[in-house]
C-alpha cells in the first residue's frame, strides 16, 4: 500500500516540476476581467479570428492559446451582457506572453442573457447534476425576512427536499445533511444552515458562484457520498470603496468592500482588495410584538454571521486570498430546550501561474471549528466538538478545450461527541482522524463529445483501509440545442451524524467519526471496514428550445451500500453502539428556465424513493418525499423596471412517520396496586407501529415579495422590500406530539419589511 501511495506522489511531483516549456510553438494565456470591479469572468469566449478556433475561460477567467504559430494573432474576447474586445498580439518563436483583458458591460441589456450564457457553457462541460447558482439567480426568489438567502434558493433545486423551516435541514437525492459536503472557498463547513431553517451562514451579496453537485461528483472532491455545494466568494471591489446596509423586521446586515492597493488596467503592478460581510438576526426580539401570532412567547432563533477577505493579485494574474469566517446560532425554548452552536475557521487559498507553462497551481490551507450544545428538560445534555484542518494542491493543464488535472489532500479532523441515552448509557466518544486523497482528472474535448474520466485514491488512517474510487462523465452533443450526458462513481465517507436517520425532528447536529470496532457483517455481507459507502448513477438530456428556455431532465441511482447510525437503543455498554445499515435512493428531475426581458420562470418537479435496510426490516426515510414541484417567477415592471414582484409555490406529498400504537405506564413507575397512571406522573412507554408506514397531509406554500428600487446618484442606490411568506396561511403538519397527540405546525403567514442602501 506505501509503495502505491509513493509512485503517486512520485507522478505528481515529475509533472509539478517537468512543466512543459514552448520551445517551438508560442503560447498566449491570461484572465478576463471585468472593467468596472476587476471580477473575473468565467466561460468567457478567446476566439482566434483568422483560424475560427479558440477556447473558453474557466471558473477564475483564466485561458491558454497554445502551439501558434509565430506572427500577429487578432483575438476576440465575448461574454454576454459585455461588449466584445478585438485585440492583435504579435507572437515570437517559442514566446510565451501573459495577458490581462478587461470587458465592460453593454449599454444595451440584451434579452436572455441568462440562457444564452448558460447554453454556451453547457456546449463545452460535462455538468452531469450541477446548479450552478449565482447571486442574481438568488434575487429573484421572495426574499424572506427581505434578505436574499442561498439556503431558500437551494429548496427550489431539483433533488432537494427540505424538511421543515423549524430545524429543517436539506436532503439532496436521498442523502443525508451530514453526506452533503459543504465547501466556502475550499475549507469544509460543517453546518451551513441556521436553526430557523430559512437563512444560512452565506452572506448573497458576496457570493461569486455556489455549484451545487447532486450526484455524480468527480474525483477532485472526496470525503462524502451524497453531494458537495462547493461556493466560492468574490474578490472586494479593486477599484472603489463600496458597500451595502440592510435593515429588516426579521435581521439586518452590513457589507463594506474596496480596494487596498488599486487595480489599474493594463499596468505592471500588483493589486488587493478587502472584503467584510456581518449580518445578524434579531428575530426572537421583534417577533414579540410583530408576529405574537405565531407564537406568544416569539420566535426564539437568533444568529450572528462574519466573513473577512483580503484578495491580493500579482501583474501576471497570480493571487493569494486570507480569510476568516465566525458563524453563530442559538434557540432558546423556555422550559423546554436551550441550543446554540457556534463555528468559525481561518485559512488562505491561492492561485499560481508559472510565466513559461499553461499550467495553475491552486491550493488551500485552512483551519475550522465547530461546537453545538442542546440542553433539555426531560433528556441528558449532548454536545459535539469538532476541529481540523485541510491542505490541499490541485494542478490545472490546458491544452486548448482539453484539461488534465491532478491534485492531493491531507485532511485532519479531532471529535469530541458527549452523549448519554435514554437508558442512560454513554456514547461518547473521543478520537483524532487524518486522511490522504490523490486524485487524477482528464477531460478530453473531440468534436461533440466530452469525456471526463477521473480517479480519486482516498486513504483512512484511523481504519487502515486503501480506497479506490473511479468517476466518470460524459457529454454527447447530439445537436446543437440537444445534450446527452451521463456520470457515475464510487464515493467513501468518514464522518457521521451524531443524529439519526430515523429520527424527524432534532436540532442537534453534532457530528462523529465511523467507528474502528463494528459488525463484521452488514445484512449478510461481510465488511471490512464501517465506513459509509455509495455508488452513484446519472443520466440526463438537455434542451434548448427556441433561445430563451432551458431544459434538462435526469433520471439517477444511489446505492448506499454501506451506512452507520447510532444505534438508539443501546442499554448496555456491551451493546453495539453503532448500527450498519444500506439504502437505495432514485428517481428523477424536470427542470425548466424561461429568460426573456423582464420574466424570468424556474420550475422543476422530483420524483424520488428513498429506502434503508438495517437488516430485518426495509423501511421509507422520514425525507422520502415521493413528489416535489417548485414554481418561481420573476417579473420587472415600471419606469427603467424599477419594480420586482417574486414569487415561489412549493408543493410535496407527504413525509412518512411512524404512527403510535398505543402507550402505557413503565413499570418503574408503578409504586403499589392502587397506582393510578390517568392522574399520577408515571413515566410512560410508546408502542410504535412498524417504520414510518404513517404519512403527514401534503405540503404546500406561496411566498411573495415587492421589490421598489430608487436611484439616488450614479452610485447610490436603495431598495424597499415587502415579503410575505406562506401568504395564504395554510397549516403545514411539522410533527404530531406522541403523549399529548398535539399537532406542532410549521410557520404561520409571515410579513416582512426591508430597506437597503448601497454605496
Amino acid at each position: 500500500m506505501k509503495s502505491i501511495f509513493f509512485s503517486l506522489i512520485l507522478i505528481i511531483i515529475f509533472f509539478i516540476t517537468h512543466v512543459s516549456v514552448f520551445a517551438q510553438n508560442g503560447t498566449i494565456k491570461g484572465f478576463v476581467y471585468d472593467k468596472t470591479d476587476g471580477a473575473p469572468i468565467p466561460y468567457s469566449s478567446i476566439l482566434l479570428v483568422y483560424s475560427g478556433t479558440g477556447v473558453v475561460t474557466d471558473d477564475n477567467g483564466y485561458f491558454a492559446l497554445t502551439k501558434l504559430n509565430e506572427g500577429i494573432h487578432k483575438i476576440k474576447i465575448t461574454y454576454m451582457g459585455y461588449d466584445s474586445l478585438i485585440v492583435d498580439i504579435d507572437l515570437k518563436k517559442g514566446e510565451v506572453i501573459n495577458k490581462k483583458f478587461y470587458l465592460e458591460k453593454a449599454s444595451l441589456e440584451i434579452e436572455g442573457v441568462e440562457i444564452i450564457a448558460q447554453k454556451e457553457v453547457m456546449k463545452t462541460e460535462t455538468y452531469v447534476s450541477v446548479q450552478r447558482v449565482n447571486a442574481k439567480q438568488i434575487t429573484q426568489l421572495p426574499s424572506i425576512g427581505g434578505i436574499p438567502d442561498l439556503a431558500q434558493y437551494l429548496q427550489i433545486l431539483p433533488g432537494v427536499v427540505f424538511t421543515g423551516d423549524q430545524g429543517g435541514q436539506l436532503y439532496i437525492r436521498g442523502g443525508t445533511p451530514i453526506q452533503n459536503k459543504v465547501l466556502l472557498d475550499g475549507l469544509a463547513v460543517f453546518n451551513p444552515f441556521h436553526s430557523i431553517g430559512l437563512f444560512s451562514v452565506f452572506d448573497t451579496d458576496i457570493l461569486k458562484s455556489a455549484d451545487v453537485y447532486s450526484a455524480g461528483f468527480g474525483s477532485e472532491y472526496g470525503g462524502r457520498i451524497s453531494s458537495v455545494m462547493d461556493i466560492r466568494t468574490r474578490d472586494g471591489n479593486r477599484n472603489r470603496f463600496s458597500g451595502k446596509f440592510d435593515i429588516g423586521t426579521f435581521g439586518s446586515k452590513m457589507l463594506l468592500e474596496g480596494p487596498i492597493a488599486k487595480e489599474k488596467n493594463n499596468k505592471k503592478e500588483n493589486s488587493a482588495s478587502f472584503l467584510l460581510s456581518v449580518k445578524g438576526s434579531y428575530l426572537e426580539q421583534t417577533s414579540k410584538f410583530l408576529y405574537r401570532y405565531a407564537n406568544e412567547n416569539g420566535l426564539p432563533y437568533n444568529y450572528l454571521d462574519g466573513y473577512g477577505k483580503i484578495a491580493v493579485q500579482t501583474t501576471n494574474g497570480s493571487r493569494i486570498n486570507l480569510f476568516g469566517f465566525s458563524f453563530n446560532d442559538g434557540v432558546n425554548y423556555p422550559d423546554i430546550a436551550t441550543y446554540k452552536w457556534n463555528a468559525w475557521g481561518a485559512g488562505a487559498n491561492f492561485l499560481i501561474l508559472p510565466s513559461v507553462s499553461n499550467m495553475i497551481m491552486e491550493g488551500v490551507v485552512a483551519y475550522s471549528d465547530y461546537k453545538i450544545g442542546l440542553s433539555e428538560a426531560v433528556a441528558p445534555e449532548r454536545s459535539s466538538h469538532v476541529n481540523g484542518y485541510t491542505f490541499n494542491m490541485n494542478f490545472s493543464y490546458l491544452k486548448g478545450k482539453n484539461v488534465f488535472k491532478y491534485g492531493i489532500e491531507f485532511i485532519g479532523t479531532w471529535v469530541d461527541y458527549d452523549f448519554t441515552n435514554f437508558y442512560g448509557t454513554d456514547c461518547g466518544q473521543e478520537t483524532f482522524n487524518s486522511e490522504l486523497g490523490l486524485y487524477l482528472k482528464y477531460k478530453w474535448v473531440y468534436k461533440k463529445i466530452i469525456i471526463e474520466p477521473g480517479i480519486r485514491f482516498h486513504y483512512y488512517a484511523s481504519q487502515s483501509f486503501f480506497s479506490p474510487e473511479p468517476r466518470l462523465a460524459f457529454k454527447y452533443n447530439i445537436t446543437d440545442n440537444i445534450r446527452l450526458k451521463f456520470a457515475g462513481g464510487l464515493y467513501t465517507q468518514n464522518l457521521m451524524s451524531a443524529t439519526s436517520d430515523r429520527d424527524v425532528v432534532n436540532l442537534f447536529y453534532g457530528m462523529l467519526t465511523v467507528p474502528e470496532v463494528f459488525s463484521s457483517e452488514v445484512n449478510e455481507k461481510k465488511v471490512k471496514n464501517s465506513l459509509q459507502k455509495s455508488q452513484h448513477l446519472v443520466l440526463g438530456l438537455e434542451f434548448d428550445v427556441l433561445k430563451y428556455i432551458g431544459i434538462n431532465i435526469e433520471s439517477y441511482f444511489k446505492n448506499f451500500s454501506q451506512l452507520t447510525n447510532i444505534n438508539r437503543y443501546q442499554v448496555f455498554e456491551w451493546d453495539d453502539e453503532f448500527i450498519l445499515e444500506t439504502g437505495k435512493a432514485y428517481g428523477g428531475d424536470v427542470s425548466l428556465r424561461f429568460d426573456y426581458k423582464k420574466l424570468n420562470v424556474y420550475a422543476s418537479y422530483s420524483l424520488n424513493w428513498v429506502t434503508r435496510n438495517d437488516g430485518i426490516i426495509v423501511y421509507r426515510t422520514h425525507f422520502d418525499r415521493r413528489h416535489n414541484i417548485n414554481i418561481t417567477t420573476s417579473y420587472s415592471f415600471g419606469k427603467k423596471d424599477a419594480w420586482q414582484i417574486d414569487m415561489r409555490w412549493n408543493y410535496g406529498t407527504g413525509f412518512p412517520f411512524t404512527k403510535t400504537k398505543g402507550i402505557y405506564p413503565r413499570s418503574e413507575s408503578i409504586t403499589s396496586i392502587n397506582s393510578n397512571f390517568n392522574n399520577n406522573n408515571e413515566v410512560l412507554g410508546i408502542i410504535l407501529d412498524d417504520i414510518n408506514t404513517g404519512q403527514l397531509p401534503d405540503y404546500h406554500r406561496l411566498d411573495i415579495s415587492i421589490k421598489r428600487r430608487f436611484v439616488v446618484s450614479e452610485r447610490v442606490k436603495m431598495e424597499l422590500i415587502l415579503g410575505v411568506t406562506n401568504a395564504y396561511n395554510y397549516y403545514n403538519i411539522f410533527y404530531v406530539h406522541r403523549l399529548t397527540n398535539e399537532k406542532i405546525y410549521q410557520l404561520p403567514i409571515l410579513w416582512s419589511v426591508n430597506y437597503n442602501v448601497k454605496f
